[in-house]
């Protein structure tokens, strides 16, 4: 008995996307907003133990942290669905980017313009290790608003980086978020080497 291939259901590549930033910046709400199953989270409640080493200005309200990863899950067609691992913003945790990394097609840098250099770190980062990405600025109520080149100046970034502007609350932003994420890291795997 032959099997006849075209009868096999068709199985989505599966893409590996990290959401990145600074403490506060938004990761958590993102992958939250976009995710068709329940995200995991790993939040724990800030406490006194937490005063001197997290800076809360800008987000006084935040009660929660990210102590390993968010994820979640978004199917974007037939052909592909993305694997979102949001990453936690605070130094003292950074040593699990490594292992979140490991695979990832590109990263979301999410920038809060109330804390705009919070986003060095993760830009200083994907940088070094080769990994494409873009920068969607979470448009926060009542933060500061700056135009996209204005953004790319504070952050010292090369023209070739997509930077958007996005409500992370919401999934229709978040989701053009993560396509251009995956059309950016498709143009450089596609550009020649040399």
């Amino acid at each position: 008995m032959a099997f006849d291939r075209s009868e096999r259901p068709r199985v989505p590549r599966a893409i590996k996307i990290l959401i990145a930033g600074g403490f506060g910046a938004g990761k958590t709400t993102m992958v939250g907003a976009v995710s068709e199953t329940r995200p995991l989270r790993t939040e724990e409640i800030l406490t006194d133990r937490s005063v001197g080493i997290d800076d809360l200005t800008s987000v006084e309200g935040k009660r929660t942290t990210t102590v390993a990863m968010d994820f979640g899950r978004i199917t974007l067609n037939d052909e592909y669905v993305l694997y979102l691992f949001g990453t936690p913003g605070q130094e003292r945790f950074w040593f699990v980017w490594d292992e979140l990394a490991e695979g990832a097609l590109g990263a979301v840098i999410l920038a809060d313009t109330r804390r705009l250099s919070d986003c060095f770190p993760s830009v200083d980062y994907f940088e070094r290790r080769g990994t494409p990405f873009v920068v969607a600025v979470n448009c926060f109520d009542g933060a500061p608003s700056y135009e996209v080149d204005e953004v790319r100046l504070a952050l010292q970034l090369a023209p070739s980086i997509p930077i958007l502007l996005c409500d992370a609350r919401k999934r229709d932003s978040s989701r053009e978020v993560l396509i251009t994420l995956v059309k950016h890291s498709a143009r450089l795997r596609a550009e020649p080497v040399g």
